[in-house]
């Protein structure tokens, strides 16, 4: 690995349109799995100007089935909390366009179970989890940060110290490697939606203490290479000033290009599909592993074909940093956790309704919560894997 270096990730709010779509599948998602844990979601959102259409496939096993007026619901009281009340997009005013539909009948005879055949996957594809020890939460750091910096923001605007800010923002962190370890942020850039009476000194002043009292001691960047919305002004944003659509930011969602992403997005569908589950045992695994010393860094992939229950492949890759032969790791893995689907969302308890805050400020480097939310990031297997050090 290159050890002197620079690296960037970027993050998105809660406002951006792109996360808005992500919002609104998963939590049609999260209704669905409130009226049958088992139910079968794919649901894609897209957002204009003052417009939202949803669309995909659902099956459930106890025939409930959310109505156009629930759903309408959902997406307004999300918009609504988004905070999204103006021209051009307003949880009262804008236009919903419902398009789901039944899930299609050959998929279901792929994925479901019968008395001589476990649930097959959802969908073929390839995961990866991957896990670092450079910040507290086994995350690379400039995504990490980046993440950071828009939800301190995003706090401040809901609970009124920075009123005079929009809902819609992105930031960007560069930083500074020397042998192989963070050492400071290079650049940072935040562009954010305000009022039009704001200047563009006002919101460099209003948002700069929160890139500070982000970063690490010591790690700000000079002046100059601190940019505030570098157009110079962001006062029309949310969907009527870029369109938004479920699954663009799928790289915000992981690890920031610091690791390969796999072959899908994860919101809006359900545990079976292994797109998601399988990006979730993934982070899993390697976080255990790095958590518990055999190693600084790990890579982990898997992959499925639809049907089928076992995977095709399970790899792994720490980068020169393991303390003990990847291979042992990798068997050791395998005795610990079964990959297939039905298993995987056994081990996490997958099949809640936990997916709408996964939409928002990245699905890992979480902190797993009460109501069985991020599961994921658990660490209950760091005593069994540190008997390998032994």
């Amino acid at each position: 690995m290159k050890r002197n270096y620079f690296f960037t990730s970027e993050s998105v709010s809660e406002g951006h349109p792109d996360k808005i779509c992500d919002q609104i599948s998963d939590s049609i998602l999260d209704a669905y799995l409130r009226l049958d844990p088992n139910a079968k979601v794919a649901c894609e959102s897209f957002a204009t100007t003052n417009k939202v259409i949803v669309g995909g496939e659902v099956r459930t096993n106890n025939g409930k089935y959310l109505s156009k007026g629930e759903i309408e619901e959902i997406i307004r009281n999300l918009i609504k909390e988004i905070g999204y009340d103006q021209e051009g997009f307003s949880w009262k005013t804008l236009e919903i366009e419902n398009l789901m539909h039944s899930q299609s009948a050959d998929i279901a005879i792929g994925v479901d179970s019968s008395e001589n055949k476990d649930e097959g996957a959802g969908d073929q594809g390839i995961m990866f989890g991957y896990a670092c020890d450079e910040t507290e939460d086994y995350m690379p750091s400039a995504i990490y940060y980046a993440h950071r910096i828009l939800e301190n923001i995003m706090k401040a605007i809901k609970n009124g110290e920075l009123s005079n800010l929009g809902p819609d923002a992105k930031s960007q962190v560069t930083l500074k490697y020397v042998n192989g370890k963070p050492v400071c942020a290079e650049k940072v850039l935040v562009s954010i939606q305000h009022r039009e009476n704001l200047s563009l000194l006002d919101v460099r002043k209003l948002v700069k203490p929160y890139i500070e009292k982000t970063l690490p001691e010591g790690w700000m960047p000079n002046d100059k290479n601190i940019l505030i919305n570098p157009t110079g002004r962001f006062v029309i944003g949310g969907p009527d000033g870029d369109t938004g659509l479920t699954g663009r930011k799928i790289i915000v969602d992981t690890y920031g290009g610091y690791a390969p992403h796999g072959g899908g997005a994860f919101s809006g569908k359900d545990p079976s599909k292994v797109d998601r589950s399988g990006a979730y045992i993934t982070r899993y695994l390697a976080k255990n592993v790095v958590a518990s010393g055999l190693a600084e860094q790990c890579l982990i992939q898997v992959s499925y074909a639809i049907g089928i229950a076992e995977p095709l492949s399970f790899y792994i890759n720490c980068n020169g940093t393991a303390k003990v032969d990847e291979d042992i790791i990798l068997n050791k893995l395998q005795e610990l956790v079964d990959l297939r689907p039905r298993l995987i969302r056994q081990k996490l308890n997958l099949n809640k309704p936990i997916y709408k805050k996964t939409a928002t400020y990245g699905h890992f480097g979480r902190k797993p919560e009460s109501d069985g939310s991020f599961s994921w990031e658990k660490l209950d297997l760091v005593d069994e894997l540190k008997k390998l050090l032994s």
